[in-house]
């Protein structure tokens, strides 16, 4: 199972306008989470685009990888609040305004879903396995 994760920092837009995205993929496979993004209204999408392409090229450098990008899905991601940029706007009467130009830290990180192995059975199941089960005779000890 590989796990990879890509990060980028200082993204010009608040955490909480970029969680709201996180928000969409969190738990969607790839393919499905890349789809999302790319329909998306928000203009931090693009960005978290970016993040998780680049986290998915990350899982494919690694060893151990099976090949199949289909198998990975966005298990974590969030956004941190990084350093907010402070500016001063004039206001009415000599007065100054604080501004606060916020940055967000973007983390995306992807992993492989287990294969799944099937078991080898009998063929029955359900209803005709457990009427079969009950009317056979109990195993002499």
């Amino acid at each position: 199972m590989v796990q990879a994760a890509a990060t980028a920092k200082y993204i010009r837009t608040s955490a909480q306008k970029a969680g709201l995205v996180m928000d969409l993929i969190r738990g969607k496979d790839v393919n499905q989470a890349l789809t999302v993004l790319q329909f998306s209204r928000k203009s931090v999408a693009r960005d978290v685009a970016k993040v998780l392409r680049s986290a998915v090229a990350n899982a494919q450098q690694k060893d151990g990888f099976g090949g199949e990008v289909d198998r990975l899905f966005v298990s974590k991601c969030h956004a941190d609040s990084g350093p907010s940029m402070k500016r001063v706007r004039p206001a009415p009467m000599g007065r100054a305004f604080r501004i606060i130009k916020r940055t967000t830290h973007l983390t995306v990180e992807v992993t492989e879903r287990p294969q799944v192995v099937k078991a080898v059975g009998t063929g029955t199941s359900g209803k005709r396995a457990r009427r079969a089960r009950k009317n056979q005779p109990a195993a002499a000890e």
